[in-house]
């Protein structure tokens, strides 16, 4: 009987140098070739200017006391300055603090407090938020936070002079970004240079980067998807990060793959849906794509078949991962056959090890078998900044990292996400696996996206939940739904309560929130009585 345990062996070996390393070879190697286009700043800057920037930002920072193991936080959508502020204070061994742009004044405290920063690089604004006015608010609770820096207002200009580079070593830290969990306070995920600069490269090499390719980076460069995905993955191999735009827009970011000839476009589900049904999509050329990366959350199948026919991206691959473990675990390649692209997540990346485990007596599953998913390998962080309790429950005594998510693996290592552990539906003794339903109801011609989760039942303990975003002129009534699933899925797995909605709650990137709908659900059908206790 196979187990569900399937390790990476890698024909190319680790990186063995720090970010800062990587990126000064970069330099040296690529410096004519374009290396940063941010659209919406009209920036454009070879691998020699960007170097330029860098160096000059970093003597700046240096030059306002700050050394090797302080922590610097940024607070800024997608720009320019952010990437050179991340490669800055990677040259410095300075531990760059990625806080969430859709933050507010608590959170952004409590990320500033709890990591300990001693300065902070920030927007003035972003769309209706005013960073300067809610820094003020929360400043006075803040004692290690000496420096504010505001980008657009003279930021790094005064970088002249010489710096003494600090001795860095890989396995330092040099990233902390803080998880969004469900309950109880964020958590800062401790990354290194090799955890994150590795976990780049190999997703560059999945998607066969050169330094010919542009790739199209609209996802946000607070998250791994942005900076580790998208800045590190492409800087390791001399390619073009092209930014479309502060956040996520449609028509901007088809505008970007069009006009600049990209070559690879990112994004979560929700992310291609938006273009492919934005207005304009019929007046962009985007023959020039031929790969990208699908990540965030489970795709839909008939959205992945109408990214490679629609938008060229015959190489498109899916990745699976999470930020504790920097992030990619597994990705799929674009020799998979479409089968595996849109039903799996690929198998474990190289060097890395995965396995599905009982998440009650933790022993590996036979093939085959939905259990937890847990990896091990360079990738897992080095824990949750000055956490070692939270960070002992989810990395156990073998250093596994428990993902929290619920998978299968086959004979041949692909592995299928079919939930969260919290997610998983017990309705009547059946397990019932949320993902599976919302599978089948994207088959549904009139359905854009739908969300399945589970509300309290007196009868049966859990009952089957869906919320539906139906498409642009569509119809749909509750009963036309349930008659559509009759006799196509089990009985049990057929929603007791449809809603119609017009958007999800989710996090940036991406991540629906399931846990708010429900309780909003248990609050609005008066399910409040039938809950455990």
């Amino acid at each position: 009987m196979a187990l569900s345990y399937s390790q990476g062996l890698g024909t190319i070996p680790l990186l063995g140098e720090t970010i800062g390393e990587n990126f000064d070879g970069a330099v040296r190697e690529h410096a004519d070739r374009d290396a940063l286009v941010v659209r919406h700043q009209d920036v454009r800057m070879t691998y020699a200017e960007l170097g330029e920037a860098v160096d000059r930002a970093a003597r700046s920072l240096a030059g306002l006391g700050l050394v090797k193991g302080d922590r610097v936080g940024i607070w800024a959508p997608n720009c320019a300055e952010w990437v050179i502020t991340q490669f800055a204070t990677a040259k410095l061994g300075i531990i760059l603090v990625n806080v969430n742009p859709a933050y507010r004044t608590s959170e952004l405290a409590y990320a500033l407090r709890q990591s300990g920063c001693r300065a902070l690089v920030s927007a003035p604004t972003f769309k209706t938020s005013d960073y300067r006015a809610m820094i003020e608010q929360v400043r006075g609770d803040l004692p290690a936070l000496e420096h504010v820096l505001f980008i657009g207002e003279g930021l790094f200009e005064d970088g002249a002079g010489d710096v003494e580079w600090p001795e860095l070593d890989l396995f330092e830290p040099i990233n902390i970004q803080y998880t969004s969990g469900t309950t109880g306070s964020p958590k800062g995920a401790t990354l290194s240079h090799s955890n994150i600069l590795n976990n780049g490269y190999f997703v560059g090499e999945y998607c066969d980067y050169t330094e010919q390719d542009r790739v199209c980076i609209p996802v946000p460069f607070y998250h791994c998807f942005g900076m580790v995905m998208g800045n590190l993955a492409c800087v390791s191999h001399g390619a073009c990060m092209v930014v479309p735009a502060p956040s996520f827009e449609p028509a901007a970011t088809l505008a970007a793959v069009a006009e600049e000839r990209c070559t690879s476009l990112y994004g979560v589900p929700t992310m291609f849906i938006a273009e492919l049904e934005d207005p304009s999509f019929p007046e962009h050329d985007l023959s020039s794509l031929r790969t990208g990366i699908m990540a965030g959350s489970p795709c839909p199948e008939q959205v992945m078949r109408k990214v490679i026919d629609r938008m060229h991206m015959e190489g498109v691959t899916i990745c699976y991962g999470m930020t504790e473990t920097s992030p990619v675990s597994t990705q799929t390649t674009a020799e998979d056959e479409l089968e595996r692209r849109v039903g799996t997540v690929g198998r474990v990346h190289p060097h890395v090890e995965v396995k599905v485990v009982d998440p009650e007596s933790g022993r590996t599953v036979p093939r085959g078998e939905p259990g937890e998913l847990c990896t091990r390998g360079y990738s897992v962080m080095l824990g949750y900044w000055d956490d070692p309790e939270r960070t002992n429950e989810a990395i156990d005594a073998a250093r596994f990292m428990h993902t929290g998510d619920l998978a299968t693996m086959d004979d041949e290592g692909y592995l299928k996400i079919v939930g969260r552990s919290k997610d998983m539906i017990i309705r009547g003794g059946e397990n019932v696996y949320p993902r599976e339903i919302e599978e089948f109801l994207y088959t549904h011609d009139a359905i854009s996206d739908a969300a399945v989760y589970g509300v309290p039942d007196p009868r049966y303990g859990e009952a089957v939940m869906v919320s539906v975003i139906l498409r642009d002129g569509a119809s749909l009534t509750e009963d036309e739904l349930r008659e559509y699933c009759a006799d196509k899925i089990a009985h049990y797995k057929v929603p007791k309560y449809v809603t119609f909605v017009d958007g999800f709650p989710m996090t940036v990137t991406g991540k629906v929130q399931k846990y708010k709908m429900r309780d909003a659900a248990v609050e609005e059908l008066g399910l409040a009585e039938a809950q455990p206790a």
